[in-house]
């Protein structure tokens, strides 16, 4: 057996055991009110109509009326449990689980189990909404361990002893293709990615154009291969690199539910296409029928029975021939890790396997896609967010060290790193770039040396004092923090930087600007002092706040990040975990503006550099 899979193994126990001791104290412990100030449930709900989407799922449309100014973690795709309250505050569970479709503001549209559910939380009197354990995934990763470490021989035994011992990996050997439309180092990852016969790793740091080359990658693969198989943590990327294959004419067949889908990609998922092929008419009218016969029996018993089986078996044939043809045209196959075990995959094998966004996946998510492929490609940045984990102890242990990094730490000779950025002006990249990427980075110059205004620093620091009303504070919910005075500092920062820039021109060149703090008890206080001052009205839908985990992947002219620690011990906490400052600050394109305590930050040595990084762009303007 491989020891690292076995301690991943037990360190993943750990995660699930500790994830599952969180839910039941939230369901068995926590009152409702705290749940709903943690942002776990929506109490009281409104319950609007119910009808079957377009996806022919049958829904039910519920408001919080109360409470709406909370932060709440309902993502479409996660699922949930009602309960009821009653006079005495006892909480009971409805039994059965739905799934969140569509949530926006206070409003939210789930799918429900059958129409009995729907009555059940119609009829009841103070119910409520809350997030449910998901077990299936950690069912799904905990199975493709076991498959792994006891895989004996065969193509997954062989990816095994690669990726984790000595095996040495192979290539193939033929004369580069060129792509002139890419820099030099895209056009060597992509030629990397077609000479690897098992594995190959596209590291993208920020702004260099990853997308881009992993799509050109899989597109030239295509001119080899009849299909290959995509997949990525989330939801969200597997729907960007399709979107992205789709423009290039590339018939993408999405699996997955489809309520997570964007809107864009819905035309691509499996169910679209199965409705909109011209055989599925016949079929409807024979599940009709079988409905009907099951509703208005006639005739004896026997003939009934034989009559549905016969449809039932035509129906099926049908329902085969229509998923082979749909399989049959698609070139590639996009899920998520864990989609990858659909019922409609089983069996399926594909020559490659590509996996975006690697750097952020679990290692045990990723074998559950790689035990359907024969070489394996893998794009991310290991410099940047890593997998988002719950116990400390499973962390320490180093379950959030991914697939990719193993790889990168054992086969150096498998990555191709993309050398040249398009997103930010050389005084934002140069320190990340020392920090994270051993100063192997350029600007391409379009970016090089751009500005919003002419003679300004592009990062300034601006220190927030020693007085006590800065200390930082706990949140409401008690488990992140914030720092009130720092908040108002920060916008009146950028109030003062928009009236420097001015209106017209904001407004006209579209200056987008994204205000990002580590704490979301931080971001939740912004977003209230941006409500509530008119001078935002107009930028409104110029301006983003977020977690850094929710600017994961995206990019603005301007990013104000507000740090929140200001202690007497120098605790910086959070912001220890320095891959996520890294994504906060390459988000900025143009102007870069750090909001922060620096006697409690720079006893940390990472923000002591950045503070003399800062002190000598100071020096080098001339302030």
């Amino acid at each position: 057996m491989i020891q690292d899979l076995v301690k991943q193994r037990l360190l993943l126990q750990l995660e699930y055991d500790y994830e599952k001791e969180q839910f039941r104290r939230q369901t068995e412990c926590m009152g409702v009110r705290r749940k709903v100030r943690r942002g776990l449930c929506w109490y009281p709900l409104a319950t609007g109509r119910s009808y079957y989407n377009s996806l022919n799922q049958l829904v039910l449309e519920v408001r919080r009326t109360e409470d709406t100014d909370v932060e709440h973690l309902f993502e479409p795709g996660k699922p949930v449990c009602f309960f009821t309250e009653d006079a005495s505050q006892m909480i009971t569970y409805m039994k059965f689980t739905a799934q969140v479709s569509y949530v926006e503001d206070d409003r939210m549209v789930i799918a429900m189990p059958s129409a009995d559910a729907i009555m059940q939380v119609e009829n009841a009197e103070r119910v409520g909404v809350q997030l449910y354990l998901d077990e299936y995934t950690y069912r799904l990763m905990f199975d493709a361990l076991e498959r792994v470490i006891n895989a004996r021989k065969g193509r997954l035994a062989e990816l095994r002893d690669m990726f984790h011992l000595d095996a040495p990996i192979h290539k193939y050997q033929f004369a580069p293709v060129r792509f002139p439309w890419l820099n030099p180092s895209q056009e060597q990852a992509v030629n990397e990615v077609l000479w690897a016969k098992d594995v190959a790793i596209v590291h993208g740091p920020p702004g260099t154009g990853k997308t881009t080359t992993l799509v050109e990658a899989i597109y030239e693969t295509l001119n080899r291969e009849t299909q290959v198989l995509v997949c990525a943590q989330s939801n969200m990327a597997v729907d960007w690199i399709s979107e992205k294959l789709a423009d290039r004419g590339v018939n993408v067949l999405r699996i997955g539910n489809p309520s997570r889908v964007t809107d864009r990609m819905l035309g691509c998922t499996y169910e679209r296409r199965f409705e909109a092929h011209p055989d599925y008419t016949q079929l409807w009218a024979i599940r009709r029928e079988i409905r009907r016969m099951y509703d208005n029996p006639s005739g004896s018993r026997d003939s009934r029975h034989q009559k549905i089986a016969r449809l039932k078996e035509r129906a099926a044939e049908m329902e085969y021939r229509i998923t082979d043809q749909l399989f049959a045209e698609a070139r590639v196959i996009a899920c998520t890790l864990t989609g990858a075990a659909h019922h409609l995959l089983l069996g399926k094998r594909f020559g490659t396997l590509f996996i975006d966004e690697a750097a952020q996946a679990l290692e045990a998510a990723c074998w559950i896609a790689i035990q359907k492929a024969d070489r394996v490609i893998l794009a991310g940045d290991h410099r940047q967010l890593p997998p988002t984990l719950k116990c400390p102890e499973a962390i320490r242990g180093g379950l959030d060290k991914t697939l990719m990094e193993h790889i990168v730490e054992r086969k150096p000779k498998a990555v191709s790193l993309l050398k040249v950025q398009y997103r930010m002006c050389d005084d934002i990249m140069a320190f990340p770039n020392e920090e994270f990427y051993d100063g192997q980075l350029t600007s391409d110059p379009s970016v090089r040396c751009r500005s919003i205004l002419d003679w300004e620093n592009a990062i300034e620091w601006i220190d927030t004092p020693d007085e006590a009303e800065y200390q930082e504070q706990q949140a409401g919910d008690g488990l992140s923090r914030m720092n009130p005075a720092e908040a108002q500092l920060t916008m009146q920062t950028l109030k003062d930087y928009f009236t420097k820039i001015g209106k017209h021109r904001i407004l006209e060149e579209r200056i987008d600007v994204g205000i990002i703090s580590p704490y979301r008890g931080q971001v939740h206080l912004l977003r209230q002092l941006m409500r509530h001052d008119a001078f935002w009205k107009p930028y409104r839908s110029l301006i983003s706040i977020n977690t850094v985990d929710g600017f994961q992947g995206q990019e603005r002219d301007v990013i104000v990040i507000s740090m929140v620690r200001s202690n007497d011990e120098g605790q910086v906490g959070f912001l220890r975990d320095l891959r996520r400052m890294n994504v906060a600050i390459t988000r900025a394109r143009m102007k870069l503006l750090l909001i922060g305590h620096k006697a409690t930050l720079c006893k940390h040595p990472f923000y002591r550099r950045l503070a003399e990084r800062v002190g000598e762009s100071d020096e080098t303007n001339g302030k």
